[in-house]
């Protein structure tokens, strides 16, 4: 019975402990973003738990406001992690402890050579036509020099294969001599980075790492450091790379696409689609992605970043959020371009009115500025276009008629349109284009029904009369 209950207890699948470990050197990177998302979702679809460990160990590069701005983007794309953050720097008692316990047990060594004997080596290995790799002349060496600077390497196997069964990649297998005996502590004793990865993802109890596949080679590096060290090695999975991003200092960073006036929401979609399918669907909600997401769809290729279909992404989530809602975080936009603006119905139906037209937040307040702003500048070209003679007396009565106007809706305002266009028998275009000069000093905009109806009652008669004032004025001087 007892029997029966142990065994039954080791054929439990292993809970799903996943990680996000960034380096705090530059803001979260769009393909950063991307890892993140994929362990959020696989933690999320399996019932697991996401970790967050922010790897500060390179001392000079490392920045607290780079962590921050880290934290603040995961939080704002709403990938909060059930654990952490933890950070490298308060772990260099246990990588001592583990880099001791590999010299004790023979699995690692220090090695003296000095910075000139590796370049003559290596210069050699080349005019050679062989791979420059260390020669190993310390690895079973005793006759330490007192003294001497180190640095400690880890004995990597030197015959045989390592393979590994890739989520992504499917099954991979480098020869042993492809790998070299790479330092794990520094000569300042600093641990490196395929050393402290192992270490950490052990001991925090990672069972599946999932992040680049550029981080492929490093994986087979990390695997003799699983071993030599007792732990069990994790499942991996290498995710494609994405081509397209902008390689500038941040231009790529959620941050900056964020100040760009991207939502979250449209960042999380799109950056899930980048390697990733689930049939023809494109939109996806974080919930329909925590349901849908596996690595059964995620593909081997690398994927291209379109930013015109990111920005037709972010346009469909423009438009998917209530006028309430878009209104909502659309003010911090207008506030930073120097508008004094609340959070009020008029927001709102402005909101509701432009959205449509737009693709981004940043967009959405270039496009509404006559909203915000009392000045009015007349376009040239529209109003040579069309503010003709013939049209003048329709236009001056439209405008009394709206002034006199008691109801100030969409409806009502196109009822007096029509009574005019009838009455003076002009077409559409000779009254709306002259109430959109007036209005915004251009021809471009939405329905001028609903144009004029969103502006303020006052504002819009007054605009209105010196619209006609200026009309009359440009005929004459004509």
């Amino acid at each position: 019975m007892l029997d029966d209950i142990l065994r039954a207890l080791t054929e439990l699948p292993m809970s799903v402990r996943v990680r996000f470990a960034p380096s705090p050197t530059g803001y979260l990177h769009m393909g950063g973003a991307r890892t993140a998302l994929f362990n959020y979702l696989f933690a999320r679809k399996e019932g697991g738990t996401f970790v967050l460990r922010i790897e500060d160990t390179d001392l000079e590069r490392s920045k607290p406001e780079y962590t921050q701005v880290i934290l603040d983007a995961m939080e704002w794309l709403g990938m909060t992690p059930d654990e952490g953050p933890y950070y490298q720097t308060q772990r260099f008692d246990l990588y001592k402890e583990k880099i001791e316990e590999l010299l004790s047990a023979g699995h690692a060594y220090k090695c003296f050579s000095s910075p000139e004997e590796l370049e003559a080596d290596r210069e050699k290995a080349l005019a050679e036509g062989r791979k420059p790799m260390y020669s190993r002349k310390w690895r079973d060496r005793s006759d330490h020099p007192d003294g001497e600077p180190y640095v400690v390497r880890i004995k990597m196997p030197l015959e045989g294969t390592l393979t590994i069964d890739d989520m992504v990649q499917g099954t991979v297998t480098v020869d042993v001599k492809e790998l070299d005996d790479f330092i794990i502590a520094r000569s300042d004793g600093s641990p490196t980075y395929n050393f402290v990865v192992v270490v950490d993802d052990a001991t925090m109890n990672i069972s599946h790492v999932i992040r680049g596949n550029d981080h492929l080679n490093n994986t087979f590096r990390q695997i003799p450091v699983y071993k030599a060290l007792g732990f069990d090695i994790p499942t991996f999975g290498h995710l494609p790379l994405i081509d397209g991003l902008s390689k500038r200092k941040g231009s790529a960073s959620v941050q900056v696409y964020r100040e760009q006036g991207f939502l979250q929401e449209a960042i999380v979609n799109y950056i899930s689609r980048l390697g990733w399918s689930h049939g023809d669907q494109e939109i996806f909600t974080m919930g329909e992605l925590e349901s849908f997401f596996g690595f059964d769809h995620v593909g081997r290729s690398s994927s291209t970043f379109d930013q015109d279909k990111f920005l037709w992404v972010n346009s469909e989530w423009m438009k998917r959020l209530s006028p309430e809602e878009l209104a909502k975080r659309w003010l911090p936009y207008l506030q930073e371009a120097g508008y004094s603006v609340e959070l009020n119905d008029r927001l709102i139906a402005i909101t509701a009115l432009m959205r449509d037209r737009v693709n981004t937040m940043i967009a959405l307040t270039e496009e509404s500025h006559y909203f915000f702003t009392e000045d009015v500048t007349y376009d040239e070209k529209a109003s040579k276009k069309w503010l003709k003679a013939g049209g003048l007396e329709g236009f001056g009565a439209l405008v009394e008629r709206l002034s006199a106007l008691e109801a100030w809706n969409a409806d009502a305002i196109e009822a007096v349109y029509k009574e005019v266009m009838a009455e003076f028998e002009l077409g559409m275009a000779k009254v709306a284009q002259p109430t959109r000069i007036a209005l915004t000093g251009a021809t471009t905009s939405p329905s001028v029904y609903e144009l004029v109806a969103t502006f303020d009652r006052d504002v819009a008669i007054a605009r209105l009369q010196t619209g006609l004032a200026y009309y009359s004025e440009y005929v004459g001087n004509a």
